[in-house]
Parts: structure tokens; sequence; C-alpha cells
């Protein structure tokens, strides 16, 4: 039987352009016949690896970067430091024996020669433990002057996964035998209303400028307009606990990678714009069921955008959206998820309580963290 962890999260976010997209607009999509904000699954997914530090040690954690003979290299060195003038060319020949494409690394505007070790044509997520048994394994070769092996390579990447890695998996173009089934799935956030992206236009004064009497350029230094929007945000995420744990090989690192996402993820917040609209928010309501049917999301609740009335906003009638569409999906397919837990802000705790009686967020994660325990053990 498998167990899925499901994550609802309704938050404001005030005026704001977290998530740009290539004319540096905020993100939106249209839903339901109507214009959305949207925050990409990736940029969420981004912000919250980098919260996962505040959680985790970097042994449980990954590197995702096409810097990987760089890295390699610095592994070898510290293991024996004798190496280090053929550090690069060692790191070098376990990525081609792998068969990951290299290529010389983009040369510096200006630069008169070539700096850098070659870098990967795309992206590769390795794990900390995995870099540093890839090195021990480059300087047992080069002892043994030996050339390194694809299979002895593949062997090592496919096991000891950090726990982002597993999380979010890893593809590996050039040798799918090392790719990672993720174990999290992300959804795009979407506003629960519809929005009309606005521009602010925005003046920079000349602090010398401005104080000099003679001047005639009564002119701003610089002038020019951003656009953002504000919403009130539905985030979706879900995770096949069992893939993660097959993913991880251990009890206890489920467990804690399941409570570190629980954290990074509702804590997280897209850093894009930060220094102009300071739109640090944190959830206003938060619904995880844990089901051992199949992953829901209650995105349909709002397929019919959320109206607002001007004493209550976008958020209280967002909230009670979510809990009927939880109610009404339970009583159409007559299932219920294995338990369930919420957390919530002033009046969002009073309509919570229709799911279940909300705790402070430090006792969810760890009402969640010992029913994951509790399901592990028992290896349903």
């Amino acid at each position: 039987m498998t167990n899925f962890i499901d994550f609802h999260i309704l938050q404001n976010v005030p005026p704001s352009c977290v998530n740009r997209d290539d004319s540096g607009s905020p993100k939106t999509a249209t839903f339901g016949g109507q214009r959305r904000a949207r925050v990409s699954s990736q940029c969420w997914k981004r912000e919250t690896r980098q919260v996962f530090g505040d959680f985790l040690n970097q042994e449980d954690l990954g590197y995702r970067t096409n810097r990987i003979v760089d890295l390699l290299a610095e592994q070898i060195v510290a293991q024996n430091s004798d190496l280090e003038p053929e550090s690069a060319k060692l790191a070098t020949e376990v990525f081609k024996a792998l068969g990951i494409k290299l290529k010389a690394p983009r040369a510096k505007k200006d630069a008169e020669e070539e700096v850098g070790n070659d870098v990967s044509t795309y992206l590769v997520f390795l794990s900390s433990l995995q870099l540093r048994q890839l090195a021990e394994y480059a300087v047992e070769r080069a002892a043994n002057d030996e050339k390194p092996k694809k299979r002895e390579i593949e062997k090592l990447l496919n096991r000891n996964h950090s726990v982002d890695l597993a999380l979010f998996g890893r593809m590996v173009a050039d040798d799918a035998s090392v790719n990672v089934d993720a174990s999290c799935q992300v959804a795009h956030a979407i506003s629960t209303h519809s929005v009309e992206n606005e521009f602010d236009f925005f003046t920079a004064v000349d602090d010398v400028k401005s104080q000099d009497q003679a001047e005639t350029d009564a002119g701003a230094g610089m002038m020019g307009t951003v656009e953002f929007n504000s919403s009130t945000l539905y985030r979706y995420a879900t995770i096949n606990l069992d893939m993660l744990r097959e993913n991880l090989g251990s009890d206890d690192a489920t467990v804690r990678a399941v409570d570190a996402f629980a954290q990074a993820f509702v804590k997280a917040m897209p850093t894009g714009k930060q220094n102009t609209f300071a739109n640090r928010t944190l959830p206003e309501a938060i619904y995880v069921s844990v089901r051992d049917d199949q992953p829901v999301s209650l995105v349909g609740a709002f397929e019919n955008a959320v109206t607002s009335r001007e004493d209550t906003g976008f958020l209280a009638p967002s909230v009670s959206r979510l809990v009927k569409e939880a109610a009404d999906i339970e009583d159409a397919y007559g299932v219920k998820p294995h338990a369930q837990f919420t957390c919530g802000v002033g009046d969002s705790r009073e309509q919570l309580r229709q799911i279940q009686e909300p705790v402070a967020f430090p006792q969810l994660v760890s009402d969640l963290d010992n029913l994951v325990t509790e399901l592990l053990a028992k290896g349903e």
C-alpha cells in the first residue's frame, strides 16, 4: 500500500513580482477562464531547497550544477593533496567514463586566456556523499594506475542519495541508469481569484545633483516601471512516501526528509524583487493529508474564481472553498485520508476545524513525523 502526503496551502502575497517571465512580467495562467497570478513549481522548489539548509546538514544535501569537475577535483584534493596537479584530469576521466558530455566553460568577457575546468552541458545533481565516494574511487584508480569504469561509477551514483535529490529527482541525459525518479511533485501556485497586473512607475533621485543650487536639470537620475500583482495563492505539493523511502534507503532519513520538506516548503518564499516589495509572508491556512489511495489536489475549489467582499477579502472565501472541496471529494469518491492535520492564522482556524482541530505549526510537523515513523515501521 502506497502512502502519499498532500500539502495544501493558502497564502496571501501583497504587491510583488516574485517570479517573472522572459519579459519581466509576473507569471500568470488562465484557469477557469480567468487570468490568475502564478508562481512556477520550479521557482518554489528552488527556494525550498535553499531553505533546507536551515533544517539539514550539508551531508544530507547535494549540489545541482554544471561545475561537476570543479566539485569532484576539490574532493580529490581533500583526500589526497599530492594529486592536486592532476585532480581536474582525474575528475574529468570519471565523468567521461560515465558518458557525461563536457565542454569548455564560457570565457569571461575580455579574458586573455581560458580559465576554469570543463563543465557539463547540463546541470547534474549529486549528493555530498556521492561526490566524496566518487573522489575516493578516483584516488584509488589513480593509485593503481587504472582507468575508471562506467559500471562501477553507476553503482556509486545509485546509492546514498541526498534528501533534496531523493525528493526532486535527477535526470542524466547521457546515462538513464543513474536517473532518480522524484518522490515529490510540486504544482504551480495560482491565485484563487482573477488578477490584473499593475505597473509601478518609479524615479530615482541623484543625491548630489539635487543639492546643487546651480543645477538646471531638475529631472530624476533615472526612471522606469516595474510590473507587479497581489494575490491569495493556492499552493499544492505531494510526496510519495514509499518512493522517498526507496530513494533514501533508510527510515530515519525518510522521516528527516519529510520533516525538512514540511518546514521548508511552508516557510519558503521566492526572492524575486524582494528588495523592491518586501513581500515576506507566511501561509494563513495549512492542510496536510496522508492518503493511501492517490494524491489529490484541491485546486478544483477555485476553478470558479473567488470574488471578494469588502468585509472578507479573498482569504476567508478561499479557505471556505478549500474545506468544502475536501468534504465534497470525500463524499463523492467514498475515500477518506488516513490522517489529517491543519494549522491556521486568525479566522482561518475556525473554518479549518471542519477538517481537523488546528494546531501550532511546530506541533503539526511533530505529529506528521510521528505518523510517518509509524507507517514506515509497519511497512505500510
